[in-house]
């Protein structure tokens, strides 16, 4: 439980991080950047979000296997169980590089109605790295989640941190020389990579885990594979909630429209994070006390209390916004933005309720029970 404990109070070192780097760079990039440029980048990184969806919901299934085998299972079913999981993640990285390849081929196509020829230029250099960046990355994650369902937060969490505060610095030093969105995403690319190599070195030497290609447990992989979907179909609803909106826009509006839905998207993600940061250090806990029934109040008792505490956080968030949020926005963002305001204002009181019960998602994960919510 200590690992557990510190892995969330580390979760708020790092939300309070992006919270005061979003607060102090946002505004730096956005200057520097401009209106145009800005919303650029946010559309290639919205459009690229969607091969993300490739991932077939494993992330998930990684953590909560793990966790189940650790309790039930021998070590060589582990490294079995990984063998899996990396040769199905390798095809998936390949999947995402053809997808990204027909996606660049028709940059033109999507967006030549509203963009000049010279952001589609850049639109397209983007997307390339970006999709390099994910190609390399689907394969390699494996071991981020392996550390998750070790409950190993604090390594990862220290990592995180680290990755915060020098990604942050670097990205100021580039605009200050006056690079522009394209370095933005090259730098992003160098850091992911350094994370992807830093998880997998954990992994081999702290961790000393294993990987066995050698034994495929056709069961196993079936019950994933189920376990798997339903995660798959939530995440395409979740795409289509917060990714289409940048697209249509990119589409039938132009960069700046794109800009002002992207910054509310921006504050939007810090209030989810506020909810969402108990979620990962808990999958791996409430798995294990899934596997008895006995649990159950152990369970209940532990999702009212972490709403209580997610409840208290959010409605100060909601309260204050509405009351400062459009002078803030102004402040922080330019005027050009004031008509973030009323969108954010939107999202944070529709999310209001949902993000209180976010534990209750994690809890039908761990006892594969979420085919309800996906459906509807």
């Amino acid at each position: 439980m200590n690992q557990v404990k510190a892995g969330a109070a580390l979760n708020y070192v790092i939300i309070g991080l992006n919270i005061i780097t979003g607060l102090l760079y946002t505004p730096y990039m956005l200057r520097c950047l401009g209106q145009n440029e800005y919303g650029l980048y946010s559309l290639v990184a919205s459009v690229i979000a969607y091969l993300t969806l490739l991932d077939f919901g494993f992330g998930s299934a990684i953590v909560r296997y793990t966790a189940k085998i650790r309790a039930t299972g021998t070590k060589q079913d582990e490294w079995r169980l990984y063998g899996m999981f990396l040769t199905a993640y390798t095809v998936m990285g390949l999947l995402v590089t053809i997808a990204g390849i027909v996606l660049y081929f028709n940059v033109d196509a999507m967006f030549d109605r509203s963009m000049t020829p010279a952001e589609v230029s850049q639109a397209k250099v983007m997307m390339g790295l970006m999709v390099f960046n994910l190609a390399v990355t689907f394969p390699f994650s494996v071991f981020g989640s392996i550390i998750s369902a070790y409950e190993h937060f604090v390594f990862q969490r220290i990592l995180s941190i680290v990755r915060i505060l020098l990604s942050t610095a670097v990205m100021i030093a580039v605009l200050a020389m006056g690079y522009k969105a394209i370095a933005m995403v090259v730098v992003q690319t160098v850091f992911s990579l350094g994370t992807l190599a830093a998880n997998l070195i954990y992994c081999r030497y702290r961790l000393h885990i294993k990987i066995d290609f050698g034994h495929f447990n056709i069961p196993l992989l079936k019950e994933i594979l189920v376990f798997s979907w339903w995660n798959f179909l939530g995440a395409i609803v979740d795409r289509i909630y917060w990714g289409t909106g940048q697209f249509v826009l990119g589409v039938y509006s132009g960069t700046v429209a794109v800009a002002i839905f992207s910054l509310a998207i921006t504050l939007m993600n810090l209030y989810m994070s506020m909810s969402t940061s108990f979620n990962s250090v808990l999958l791996p806990r409430i798995t294990v006390l899934a596997t008895d029934p006995r649990n159950d109040r152990e369970i209940s008792d532990l999702f009212i209390k972490t709403g209580r505490l997610q409840f208290c956080m959010l409605a100060l968030i909601l309260s204050g916004f509405i009351v400062f949020g459009k002078q803030f926005i102004i402040l922080w963002a330019g005027a050009d933005y004031v008509d973030s305001y009323l969108i954010t204002v939107i999202f944070f009181a529709a999310l209001l309720c949902p993000l209180i019960q976010n534990v209750g998602i994690t809890i039908l994960l761990a006892r594969n029970q979420q085919r309800f919510r996906s459906l509807l």
